[in-house]
């Protein structure tokens, strides 16, 4: 069978996944976006035109297939607002979409959960309050309402019923289920063409030869069992998330390129061993514009942590690394890389799962010289600054993978091609 190329976040998401998607998407027939919901913010740069896709695949602007995969929850509000920015901006989306049978749908009754557990929360979790979490919740307790569902229009009303009642009384909160019914009888017309059975549309299409690029949502540290929990997202953000959020089995899956960022970032709450504080992190979240595509708030920078990255590496089985945003560097004249974590005065030799452990690390940092000059309007890797070159030699040693794409800013062509 056809090999897929698998597209994974390696930090704590917002490492640049959609603009490599967008890349790739030109030498692939189909692009399916794996897991997650409206809370990802893959965003490109088009002609100075900035696109921001919370959930249909980056790939759209390529004029490609695109598929939401049974791993994700869709609320159909928000995809009926995606789909109008971009037929306004010129691009056919409606023919080219498509919609897994077996995702779950997200209600209105989701965000009013959601920003009410995040209130009583002792502590909180920095949700993006778009109700994925309640979501995900009702999937797994088996009472979630999936996308399938609108194409027997009578059952879907009867449950989506059954369930407001049923959250109304558990949260006491009040929903209009008479605006959503109405609102999903809307959607179940408009929608009705682009659900498909998912998992028979991809193994046909691997069957007819076709190339799939599968697009992960936020980064694998995020990951419900194997990130930072419990500051994580609720769905698989890991490779093996791409399989049992698109229905393909894991031997058909080829090429996994990880995305990392020059330096690290983080929204929300929860450690972060290489987080820097002051001056350094204002410069770099101001060069970075380093501002959460979906809710806007300031990310938290580090710098580079190699030790993330080799986990990533690790759980992933990551093939080749893009690093990305390598031009919001330029101006720094010293860059530090943290190679290894301590504790105890003993090296650790994995990424800890304990939090208070990976609070309490002692990072063994390496300084290197920084370039102090553009990168932005280089192409070739030969042409980059030899300080730049060692940057990225020192991350491929410390972490075992090779880095064959490279950012340097951030337009489609912006991409240096090591490979």
């Amino acid at each position: 069978m056809n090999k897929v190329t698998a597209v994974i976040g390696s930090q704590w998401g917002d490492e640049g996944k959609g603009k490599i998607v967008d890349i790739l998407a030109d030498k692939n027939d189909i692009i399916v976006r794996a897991n997650g919901g409206a809370n990802a913010g893959h965003t490109i740069f088009l002609k100075d035109k900035k696109f921001i896709f919370h959930l249909i695949p980056s790939g759209i602007l390529q004029g490609k297939t695109c598929l939401i995969g049974n791993g994700c929850v869709v609320e159909l509000n928000t995809l009926e607002e995606e789909i109008r920015e971009l037929e306004n901006a010129g691009f056919a989306v409606r023919e080219k979409l498509k919609i897994s049978d077996r995702a779950h749908l997200i209600f209105s009754y989701h965000k009013k959960i959601d920003a009410l557990e995040e209130k009583n929360k002792h502590k909180k979790l920095g949700t993006t309050l778009r109700g994925i979490g309640p979501a995900f919740a009702d999937k797994s307790s088996r009472i979630g309402i999936r996308v399938g569902l609108l194409k027997n229009f009578s059952i879907f009303e009867e449950r989506l019923r059954k369930n407001a009642h049923r959250h109304e009384q558990s949260f006491d909160i009040n929903i209009d289920i008479e605006k959503e019914v109405e609102l999903h009888k809307k959607f179940a017309n408009e929608f009705n063409d682009m659900i498909v059975d998912s998992v028979d549309f991809l193994h046909q299409s691997l069957q007819k030869g076709k190339k799939i690029l599968a697009e992960g949502a936020q980064g694998m540290l995020l990951d419900l069992d194997l990130g930072t929990y419990p500051y994580v997202t609720s769905s698989s953000t890991t490779s093996a998330g791409i399989c049992t959020g698109t229905g393909l089995p894991p031997r058909v899956i080829g090429e996994v390129i990880g995305i990392l960022k020059a330096y690290t970032t983080r929204v929300g709450e929860g450690p972060f061993p290489s987080e820097l504080s002051g001056d350094e992190e204002e410069k770099l979240r101001e060069i970075g514009q380093e501002f959460g595509a979906t809710t806007g708030r300031p990310r938290r920078c580090g710098w580079f942590d190699a030790v993330i990255a080799r986990y990533a590496a690790k759980v992933n089985g990551i093939t080749t690394w893009n690093l990305t945003k390598l031009d919001v560097l330029d101006s720094f004249a010293e860059i530090k890389i943290i190679k290894n974590y301590y504790f105890n005065n003993q090296i650790m030799t994995s990424f800890p799962a304990d939090l208070e452990i990976l609070q309490s690390v002692k990072c063994e940092t390496i300084t290197l010289k920084g370039w102090e000059k553009s990168t932005s309007s280089i192409k070739n890797f030969n042409d980059l600054p030899l300080e730049a070159k060692n940057y990225i030699a020192t991350i491929e040693e410390f972490t075992g993978v090779k880095i064959g794409f490279i950012g340097i800013g951030q337009e489609r062509d912006d991409m240096i091609f090591k490979v």
